[in-house]
């Protein structure tokens, strides 16, 4: 089969390749899928699952990219709940080959049927954004109707799901961005917009809860802005600065099949609206993903045509 690979850790994204690799076999409780799309977080590059197993042993030349869209095409041992010729949408294992393949092993477990009048690039585009955007507003960020959200990177794809799921629970929102980001963040919902490079963010004044996916410079600021009883989420790690009367918590995305089904049932009916930037074939992904200019929302590639 076809599949992206990276061997040097220093190179990043650039020391891609497409190469041929054997097709995987399923293991216990896993499915194989024919991947249909896949979605990418240049961030991996920088994850040590993408170069160590859980031991710490070199793992590579590794497969990136842990969203996917697909087919089923085999089943291991002992697996319930999913079938052959299933479409379904969800995340591999961090520590395993990834979705950047014709195909790819997976738990059963991390995956959710995808309905069928829904695009594999869309499906593809949903599980790391929506879930982590699900997971930080209500497991833990504790949002509630009223609350006021400050949603860095609100443009992007990650912030734009957070964005809108906020404004469904009853959020009153603000983003933050470049300037060129102002008018995508009122069209996801935003109420109103701080220009990081231009506007003072502390003129923002207090929030109930901070979601941020900056990290540095814009999150220790943050941590000033929480109200008492409040949440800095971040999912950049551990912040450098915490709130003096609130809560700071950083956390790593989890697959959920129920939270899967809540957000692209919530596609579906038209309450969430995905943020694809790009979408490129598997034989283009190398240039896909090494781009020469900013791309805002995420770079899907599409594996089966």
């Amino acid at each position: 089969m076809k599949a992206i690979v990276v061997t040097d850790e220093a190179a990043g994204t650039a020391g891609m390749r497409l190469v041929q690799r054997p097709e995987p076999q399923p293991a216990i409780n896993d499915v194989v899928v024919e991947v249909c799309a896949s979605g990418f977080v240049p961030t991996e590059m920088a994850w040590p699952s993408t170069w160590t197993d859980r031991l710490g042993r070199d793992r590579t030349p590794s497969v990136p990219g842990h969203e996917l869209a697909g087919v089923i095409s085999a089943v291991g041992y002992g697996t319930t709940g999913l079938s052959v010729g299933q479409r379904v949408f969800g995340l591999t294992d961090w520590y395993r080959d990834g979705s950047l393949a014709q195909y790819v092993a997976v738990e059963a477990r991390n995956l959710a049927p995808l309905p069928g009048d829904v695009e594999f690039t869309v499906g593809a585009s949903l599980p790391i954004s929506g879930l982590t955007a699900w997971q930080g507003l209500f497991e833990h960020g504790r949002l509630q109707a009223g609350h006021s959200v400050l949603v860095h990177g609100a443009a992007g794809a990650v912030g734009s799901m957070v964005t809108q799921l906020a404004r469904e629970f009853g959020g009153y929102v603000i983003g933050t961005g470049r300037a060129g980001d102002r008018q995508k963040a009122f069209e996801f919902g935003a109420q109103e917009f701080v220009d990081l490079g231009n506007d003072v963010l502390e003129d923002v004044g207090g929030v109930d809860l901070v979601f941020d996916v900056i990290g540095g410079d814009i999150g220790k600021r943050s941590a000033g802005l929480i109200r008492a009883g409040g949440t800095l989420v971040s999912v950049v790690g551990p912040p450098e600065q915490r709130p003096s009367d609130g809560l700071a918590v950083d956390f790593v995305v989890v697959s959920d099949r129920g939270q899967l089904g809540e957000i692209v049932g919530r596609v579906r009916d038209g309450r969430l609206r995905t943020n694809i930037g790009n979408v490129a074939t598997l034989d283009d992904a190398v240039a896909a993903l090494n781009p020469t200019e900013r791309i805002t929302g995420k770079t899907i590639i599409r594996v089966r045509p």
